[in-house]
């Protein structure tokens, strides 16, 4: 990428930045979300990576950089993988967006040394980050803080540190993770629980009107045997109940926190996921269920699946705390852009520091069980 004062990309951001109506660059060349739809993942490979306009989007030589390292399979994929993942994790997912096809194809993949990393990085653009704080209202939602009541167009995403509509890069990595459901549905049943585990955790964000990913999730809870697949399986069924809702499930979910039959982690992660499904106070008996089966030990465990669905977690998990537990302090995180050489080309827009990058760390769910995002690295 050359300078970014003459970028293409960036002034397109600074105009949208500055008002301008997204529907002008809808579906042209700097949109993701109509790059990334022209790519199957069962026919993305390293000969189509090039023929992509990496260039049209922040970051992009870096993350096309990342993937064909993966591709080259020499042993130190996971160095690449976390360079996606710290894309989203600094707030810049559309050029992470435009890898996700290609990690499905290596993550599927069954002779690839490098699976399981592509498996656990390639749902981090599909979701929104949340620094500090989450509440009820927004853990498992497909949106930034609701609380900012911030008008954009850009189904509440509001645009990323760059500029760029961070609602495009989401909607991005949701259409390709859709569009390799049946390639990802298999690895539900993998020997290896990690996979498992991450294959719930990516599943959880694809589009699902015909309930087909739903009635997976269901149907291996009946056969799963290990309790963190089990509470992964439940998470992942209240997040995409949350988006395609369900009263069933919904009800199948409260009746689990419930069951005294059933694993502490499954137990946790169903209050968890009947927190986030209902506007309902929670009632006594689950703060009391949470009170007894949130033992240090058993929270740390549950923070791998809440953060990030695998065993790559350094700076930011979720904490899930019992009632009456110290009250954090309220701040707001300002962030730069982030990674050494990456604040060199795309400059912060926006009116002071942009809105992606602004949000006010709460907490609001103590009338009920405290549960929070701990951002560990700030």
């Amino acid at each position: 990428m050359g300078d970014w004062q003459t970028d293409p990309t960036f002034a397109m951001c600074r105009a949208l930045v500055d008002g301008a109506d997204p529907a002008a660059f809808a579906g042209g060349p700097f949109d993701v979300r109509a790059v990334a739809a022209a790519i199957r993942p069962e026919t993305s490979n390293r000969a189509a990576l090039d023929d992509l306009p990496w260039g049209n989007f922040p970051h992009g030589e870096e993350a096309r950089d990342a993937v064909r390292q993966l591709h080259t399979a020499d042993g130190t994929a996971r160095n690449p993988v976390a360079v996606l993942i710290g894309m989203c994790a600094d707030d810049s997912r559309a050029a992470a967006s435009l890898a996700v096809p290609f990690l499905i194809r290596i993550a599927t993949d069954p002779h690839h040394p490098h699976r399981a990393d592509a498996l656990g990085g390639l749902a981090a653009p599909a979701r929104a980050r949340h620094f500090g704080t989450a509440s009820r209202d927004e853990l498992l939602l497909h949106r930034t803080d609701p609380q900012c009541h911030a008008l954009d167009d850009y189904d509440d995403y509001g645009v990323e540190v760059t500029g760029y509509p961070a609602g495009w890069s989401v909607a991005a990595a949701r259409g390709a993770i859709t569009a390799g459901i049946s390639m990802l549905l298999p690895l539900l049943n993998k020997s290896d629980p990690g996979t498992r585990i991450g294959a719930s955790y990516a599943l959880a964000t694809a589009a699902d009107p015909d309930l087909t990913v739903r009635s997976a999730f269901a149907t291996r809870f009946a056969k799963e045997q290990d309790p963190m697949v089990l509470a992964a399986l439940v998470l992942a069924t209240a997040e995409t109940t949350r988006t395609n809702p369900h009263r069933p499930a919904t009800a199948r979910v409260g009746k689990l926190w419930q069951d005294r039959t059933q694993p502490p982690e499954v137990r946790l992660a169903a209050a968890i996921g009947w927190l986030c499904l209902t506007d309902e106070p929670a009632p006594d008996a689950l703060q009391a269920t949470v009170s007894v089966l949130a033992t240090e030990e058993r929270a740390r465990a549950m923070d791998a699946l809440l953060a990030d669905g695998r065993r790559m977690r350094r700076t930011r998990a979720p904490a899930l705390r019992p009632p009456h537990a110290p009250p954090g302090r309220t701040r707001t995180v300002r962030r730069p852009l982030g990674p050494a050489g990456l604040n060199d080309e795309w400059p912060t827009l926006g009116h002071g520091t942009p809105r992606a990058c602004r949000h006010s760390v709460h907490r609001s769910c103590l009338s009920e069980p405290s549960i929070a995002l701990s951002h560990r690295g700030l």
